[in-house]
């Protein structure tokens, strides 16, 4: 746990970013083929990262790995689940490899609310890609992806294996209960984001209450925290994903509303006789400002400077 501890506190240095960092792995790694799995913890929570992780062992070593009696970790007690990431971490001398990949919450909100949507199922499926691609990189030799499914399970294995056409993929619901390199990866990720959650540090205030309950949009408890911690101009701390509905509507009742003046196409609005915004930049001697927006903020056309 030495080492998740040092990643972890790392990554709260620079909470509102993303971070992905890997265990140490023996050269049977590099050398014999291997199989990976894949598993997210956080997909669903209102607070905190989302963390996906890969767990990887030699072909040869699959029923040693299953021998380590990796279950799926939502089964597991949090003590079962530190358990057994210790004997994973132990084992990855000998014939075990992790990698993981911490998702901040205010890159999942603002990814999603960005002008070209990007949803969480794109989300999802582009980091678990990554981190595929992330472990070749380190010279181990994939040749089996086994992964919990995100969406349709059909689509989604098909979009990786037009990615990696050389390794055998299978996708599959309940992922993390039928293959224990998808169970092991469900650990990984889980305790990194456990340990993330229970130790996340505020950097807008060190007086925040850690009183948040699970996460959840459904627990009581969840729902009184946000909206004791809501400030009426800036929001929510960065451990809140702003864009998840339960959030996004606190902020409608609780902060001040903010209206923005209407933004006119490029082109100028035909209907409301409004000119392009570029017309204003033209060589002329004189200019009409319709627009409400320049009217109201008493702004002029410059001719000279």
């Amino acid at each position: 746990m030495r080492k998740l501890k040092m990643e972890v506190d790392a990554y709260m240095s620079k909470n509102d970013e993303n971070y992905k960092f890997h265990s140490t792995f023996g050269e049977k790694l590099k050398c014999e083929p291997c199989i990976l799995g894949i598993d997210e913890a956080g997909r669903g929570p209102v607070l905190g990262p989302m963390v996906y992780a890969a767990c990887f062992c030699p072909v040869s070593s699959k029923e040693d790995l299953a021998n380590m009696g990796c279950d799926d970790s939502k089964v597991l007690k949090e003590e079962q689940r530190e358990t057994l990431f210790e004997k994973l971490n132990a084992a990855t001398s000998d014939f075990i490899g992790w990698i993981i990949h911490i998702l901040s919450p205010n890159y999942l909100s603002t990814s999603m609310l960005s002008r070209s949507k990007y949803n969480l199922n794109s989300i999802s499926h582009d980091t678990a890609i990554d981190l595929v691609k992330t472990v070749t990189k380190l010279g181990v030799d994939v040749k089996e992806i086994y992964v919990d499914t995100v969406g349709p399970p059909d689509v989604y294995q098909a979009k990786l294996q037009r990615i990696f056409p050389q390794i055998k993929v299978t996708v599959e619901k309940k992922a993390d209960a039928k293959y224990p390199v998808v169970s092991a990866a469900s650990i990984c990720a889980k305790v990194c984001r456990d340990k993330v959650v229970n130790e996340w540090v505020f950097s807008e205030s060190p007086d925040i209450e850690k009183n948040y309950g699970s996460g959840y949009p459904s627990d009581p408890a969840t729902k009184t925290w946000l909206r004791k911690n809501v400030d009426r101009i800036f929001g929510f701390p960065n451990f809140v994903r702003f864009s998840w509905s339960t959030a996004s509507k606190i902020l409608e009742t609780e902060a001040v509303k903010v209206i923005w003046p209407d933004d006119d196409e490029e082109e100028g609005d035909a209907a409301s006789n409004t000119p392009a915004i570029t017309s204003f930049f033209a060589a002329k001697k004189t200019q009409e400002i319709r627009h409400a927006f320049f009217r109201n903020n008493k702004l002029i056309q410059v001719e000279s400077f």
